[in-house]
């Protein structure tokens, strides 16, 4: 078995050996934690398997293997001999779903339309249990709706059971207890059982194994749209991945368009984007000008300008111009690709409450198959003819559906709405680290601060027009950071028109930049430069002393002070005071100075801050409050914060942030938007809160349905119904997610 054209096969990591490799698989046929155990369990068993996880939400997996042991079409060809389906992520599985549903409509309908025929026919058995020569029902009459009700149970157990009797062999094949092991034991011994009580006499069951069949089949199909639900938003990125990209080989010479597939895009071509496209991979924008849509990326609603020298992203949408690209990350290596991979490990991972519960599913199984055994033993010996239907409702209304559909889909629905809004989670345990926080810990620079210099204040000395069209001039012949937040700042006073005849410019590096306007010599920068040509030294105000102020000056008299600071995000306050409200206790930790932490945490209303604090003295804070019994959550953006952030219980990078921040955090907020970080919360607070009360749920459920089977107070059908509506309520649970009031918060100044 060959691998399938179009995988995407890449380095298991850039450090690996080359013939380290990983790729992505699309699975279909599992139906529960057992089959993700088993499918797990012989995968690894597979000489030179390095890796192998399996998200239970998307039903993809995350394979590494070493390609000198082992090939792609090796493990592909273990899981479909298991008999379950297994496809390259990026070769679509829709025509192979659609055929699936519409065969499980089926099986549905077929049985749905003999229940409804079978009722009429055990109605009157029902009314005359016990049929007499000379009552209403007589034998002959009795076992004619006998057969009948058999005939309609045949293409229900033949035809509409299939699905449960093929796992179930697999399983056992496997020497492995699945769910559909019980289940189809249920239905064999309700069907056979009854067939010989049809001619030997007795009560029977048809109507029971038939609507335990519909109800099961209808609980499943719905239970997968429900899934399909819930996963929805986390499969948003994935459908972002490009499929063809438009290549210009013969760039700039030539403008002929080569398409070819994007996973087979090379660093360094050049490609086109044409509008409404997706970008095919992250590059520099050589050629052209456009706005891109980067939203399902960042959470950002608004279009990015884009022009030459800028950076784009795979995925984003380019929304007017054309844009000529260079690519410079390509397939697995773009941006988009790696957070798709964090956010399918983290939907895969499961908090440590839930980990017991899918460990011990197996033994579970089994351990109700015992029960039955013992069950049906016992009531031999009371009533045999009660004792075969004790024992099958035993075993119908114990499946541990409800367990193992406790978390991914819970999961799945808190990270697609974190991702929505431009929060990105890499960890599973994030999930329940971030429900459970007492004190979050923030940075300053970068994290409550837009991490850009801006001006703060203008002080204009002279009252000229004059001298804001020549600071915004001067300014824009810059690329230094503090030149654009004034050039951005004095935008404004640009007079359409008016056009400043420099002369002579030059930037004197960490000075500042001069020119000669109509003879005079004009200076903006540091004020030690701007006033050099002064007649009489220059003295700032005490106020200004100590901070970031530019200068525009010339020979005679200085005409504008500004002052620069690193301001505060607007949605700073905001997040603190709900933080606060919601009982977390927070704190500010910087390397700046004392003035400006303290004047930051007076505009937050934040108690504990504290200033000029090294790394190591973070790392050390950090630690004693979880050496005090503390859940801290970590905010950050710059490189300093790596080593606190790597200790946090949850640690959240800035989407800005610095690459080393990034990759050792559990989180990270690529909209940039604090209140983004609030809803993050509330999701991550109702969906533990969820996963708690649907494990609750199946202990009880459990708790209460094993003693009413055993003491032979439910028949059957009553076992079929209680485990369907079961696990449907435990899925149905995970929607209310949805439910959770979305941010409607400004978009700040970024």
């Amino acid at each position: 078995m060959s691998i399938p054209s179009g995988t995407s096969t890449t380095k298991a990591t850039d450090a690996a050996p080359e013939h380290f490799l990983q790729d992505k698989l699309a699975l279909s046929g599992m139906h529960c934690a057992a089959c993700i155990q088993l499918i797990e369990f012989r995968v690894r068993q597979i000489p030179g398997i390095l890796a192998f996880a399996i998200n239970p939400a998307t039903h993809r997996a995350d394979v590494q293997w070493d390609a000198a042991q082992t090939g792609l079409s090796q493990i592909i060809q273990a899981i479909v001999q298991l008999g379950y389906g297994a496809l390259p992520a990026n070769q679509s599985p829709d025509e192979f779903e659609r055929q699936q549903n519409k065969l499980a409509i089926w099986r549905i309908f077929v049985a749905g339309f003999a229940m409804m025929q079978v009722m009429m026919y055990a109605f009157p058995a029902y009314l005359v249990p016990v049929p007499t020569a000379d009552g209403d029902l007589t034998p002959d009459l009795d076992k004619l709706l006998k057969i009948a009700s058999m005939v309609l149970a045949i293409p229900v157990v033949g035809f509409s059971a299939l699905p449960f009797f093929q796992s179930a062999w697999r399983d056992i094949k496997n020497r492995h207890i699945g769910m559909d092991v019980p289940v189809s034991l249920g239905i064999l011994l309700t069907f056979f059982a009854s067939v010989w009580a049809t001619y030997q006499g007795g009560a029977v069951y048809f109507d029971s194994a038939i609507m335990f069949v519909f109800l099961l089949l209808g609980a499943r199909w719905i239970e997968q749209k429900v899934q399909k639900r819930t996963g929805a938003a986390l499969k948003i990125l994935t459908q972002l991945q490009t499929l063809i990209a438009r290549v210009l080989p013969g760039f700039p010479q030539q403008r002929d368009v080569l398409e070819k597939d994007a996973s087979q895009l090379l660093e360094g071509e050049i490609v086109l984007v044409v509008p409404g496209a997706q970008i095919p991979a992250d590059g520099i924008v050589v050629e052209g000008c456009s706005e891109c849509d980067e939203s399902l990326m960042t959470g950002e609603s608004l279009a990015i300008p884009k022009a030459v020298g800028d950076t784009v992203i795979a995925g984003a949408v380019n929304m007017s111009g054309k844009l000529v690209v260079r690519a410079t990350q390509v397939g697995q290596q773009t941006r988009l690709a790696s957070l798709i991979g964090m956010m399918e490990r983290a939907a895969a991972e499961k908090p440590a409450i839930v980990l017991l519960a899918d460990k011990h599913a197996s033994r579970f199984l089994l351990i109700i198959m015992l029960i039955a055994i013992v069950a049906g033993i016992a009531w031999a010996s009371i009533d045999p003819s009660r004792a075969l239907w004790i024992a099958i409702s035993v075993i119908v209304v114990t499946c541990p559906c409800a367990l193992s559909l406790a978390t991914p889909g819970v999961m799945a629905a808190a990270i697609g709405l974190m991702a929505q809004h431009g929060l990105l989670v890499k960890s599973g345990k994030a999930i329940q680290g971030l429900a459970e926080a007492t004190h979050f810990v923030f940075d300053k620079t970068g994290t409550l601060t837009a991490g850009r210099m801006q001006v703060a204040e203008c002080r204009d000395l002279t009252s000229s027009v004059l001298a804001r069209q020549l600071a915004f001039r001067l300014a824009s012949e810059s690329a230094h950071p503090v030149s654009k937040a004034i050039a951005n700042y004095l935008s404004g006073w640009q007079e359409q028109g008016v056009d400043l005849q420099l002369q002579n410019v030059r930037e004197v590096a960490g000075a500042g930049i001069e020119a000669e306007l109509n003879g005079v010599i004009f200076r903006l920068g540091q004020p030690v430069y701007a006033t050099q040509a002064l007649p009489a030294p220059f003295v700032l105000p005490p106020e200004l002393t100590g901070k970031s102020v530019t200068v525009l000056a010339d020979q005679e008299q200085v005409h504008l002070i500004l002052l620069l600071d690193d301001v505060m995000r607007d949605d700073a306050p905001q997040l603190i005071q709900s933080l606060q409200k919601s009982g977390k206790q927070v704190m500010l930790l910087s390397g700046d100075a004392e003035e400006a932490v303290q004047n930051l945490a007076a505009l937050c209303g934040i108690k504990d801050a504290r200033a000029r604090m090294s790394p190591l003295d973070k790392h050390n804070v950090v630690k004693a409050l979880q050496a005090n019994g503390a859940r801290v959550v970590m905010v950050g953006d710059g490189m300093n914060d790596g080593p606190v952030l790597s200790i946090a219980d949850v640690s959240i990078a800035m989407g800005q942030g610095a690459a080393i921040s990034q990759t050792r955090s559990d989180l990270l907020l690529m909209s940039n938007r604090l209140n983004d970080l609030m809803f993050g919360l509330s999701v991550s607070e109702k969906a533990f809160r969820l996963i708690r009360e649907n494990l609750m749920w199946a202990i009880v459920y459990n708790l209460i349905a094993i003693p009413a089977a055993v003491v032979g107070w439910l028949e059957p059908w009553h076992a079929a119904l209680g485990m369907s509506l079961s696990s449907l309520l435990v899925v149905l649970n995970a929607l209310r997610l949805y439910l959770l009031p979305r941010p409607a918060f400004p978009l700040t100044d970024e």
